[in-house]
């Protein structure tokens, strides 16, 4: 996982959601599934954040784990926002392909993460993934 680029990501995804959250609640007064929308949707980059925190690869793993969980539940968030017509065709497919793509990052980075040292020794050179430094040290 590039760190940065990953936060980054997430971080822009966090704004287009508190976005559409802030269009929820002032033009369509729907507050109860735009509050769990905001909730998961800015909890990917808070998670990751706490990431950096961990003080082993497992730790690491499960923070990055639970910022999949939560794109996850984002998803749901915006199919049901979507098929109760409360946000745009465009708001959808745009924020749901936002978050399919940190989804297909953080399973693969959990997958890299979860393979034996020996099995990726052969393909360390093309692994794009770099989590923390504090991270290399084993439970």
């Amino acid at each position: 996982m590039d760190s940065s680029a990953t936060k980054t990501k997430s971080r822009q995804f966090a704004v287009k959601i508190t976005q559409i959250y802030k269009n929820l609640a002032n033009n369509k007064k729907e507050y109860v599934m735009s509050e769990q929308l905001l909730r998961s949707g800015t909890g990917i980059g808070a998670d990751l954040a706490a990431s950096e925190c961990a003080a082993t690869k497992n730790d690491f793993v499960a923070k990055v784990q639970e910022a999949l969980q939560k794109c996850a539940e984002t998803r749901y968030w915006l199919e049901i926002l979507s098929e109760a017509d409360l946000i745009t065709e465009f708001e959808f497919k745009n924020s749901a392909q936002d978050c399919d793509e940190l989804r297909k990052i953080l399973a693969y980075t959990i997958k890299v993460l979860k393979t034996p040292p020996a099995a990726t020794a052969s393909r360390a050179a093309a692994t794009p993934v770099s989590p923390t430094k504090n991270v290399s040290r084993e439970t």
